[in-house]
């Protein structure tokens, strides 16, 4: 057969690749609005209403729910990232110290920490400590205790994100300081470590939204009715009341504060991928 005849054969019927997208999509969509109007026909929405959305139980938790328990959570989530925060640099610096002693120490303690469910780690703080050190007391009371346990859990990540940041700064930043009559210290102190900082603020963000969750650990330090966090008061709540409204709110509560954050941890990942075009 000539290749003028090849030619002139049709092609085989088919889908391209963008026909097929398109139909991934539609079917995806389809499934989607299937599962939708399953879960509205199937669903006992008076037994939904009965249990979650009590109206009397939303008005009972006010303000309350804001003026302490959201305060707590948030003041637990601040302290423990700022104990975090500190105590990640300095192990993030020892991990890249030249000495040896240091960086095998701060391995130890990343690999051990990451390791850890959070609960333990509370409940370390919580019970260890006062057995290990009889008599002893961590300054603050229960928050000081929640910065210690958040702390102490969110370093071994924020430490391997600050040293990742600082590895990214380009060498020729310490190379110039240095050339300028910089000591290292100070050129770490005044360059490099800001520059680390502008670009690991994403991830720390991100850090500080999974750390208002992990605030919800308290409760097994054993609180008082005014240290309550958001767990606590809509459990509490929800015992009192054989009713599950209140921690439907308390849940909404979390998305109050979360939900921001997510949004400025996604902008601010935007303009970092803007910035390294």
């Amino acid at each position: 057969m000539s290749g003028a005849d090849t030619q002139l054969q049709p092609r085989k019927a088919g889908l391209s690749r963008r026909q097929k997208r398109a139909v991934s999509r539609g079917v995806q969509y389809v499934v989607f609005v299937a599962a939708v109007i399953a879960f509205a026909v199937l669903a006992d929405w008076g037994q939904l209403k009965n249990q979650f959305a009590q109206w009397d139980l939303v008005k009972q938790m006010f303000p309350d729910v804001i003026t302490l328990a959201l305060k707590n959570t948030v003041l637990y989530t601040m302290s423990g990232f700022v104990v975090g925060l500190v105590l990640g640099m300095v192990i993030a610096l020892m991990r890249l110290s030249s000495v040896g002693p240091y960086r095998w120490l701060a391995g130890i303690y990343i690999e051990i920490f990451r390791g850890l469910p959070a609960l333990l780690i509370f409940v370390f703080v919580g019970v260890a400590v006062p057995l290990a050190f009889p008599g002893t007391e961590i300054p603050g009371g229960t928050y000081g205790k929640v910065a210690l346990a958040l702390g102490l859990v969110s370093a071994a990540y924020m430490a391997e994100t600050i040293r990742a940041g600082i590895q990214a700064v380009p060498k020729g930043q310490m190379e110039a300081a240095r050339s300028l009559g910089f000591s290292h210290a100070r050129a770490m102190v005044s360059i490099i470590i800001p520059q680390a900082f502008r670009i690991v603020i994403p991830p720390l963000t991100n850090e500080l939204v999974l750390l208002f969750k992990d605030s919800s650990l308290v409760l097994f330090l054993g609180v008082t009715l005014e240290e309550r966090e958001l767990t606590k008061f809509g459990r509490d709540l929800a015992s009192q009341t054989a009713n599950s409204t209140p921690i439907l709110v308390a849940g909404l509560c979390y998305l109050l504060v979360t939900v921001p954050l997510g949004f400025v941890v996604r902008r601010l990942e935007a303009k970092a991928g803007e910035a390294t075009k």
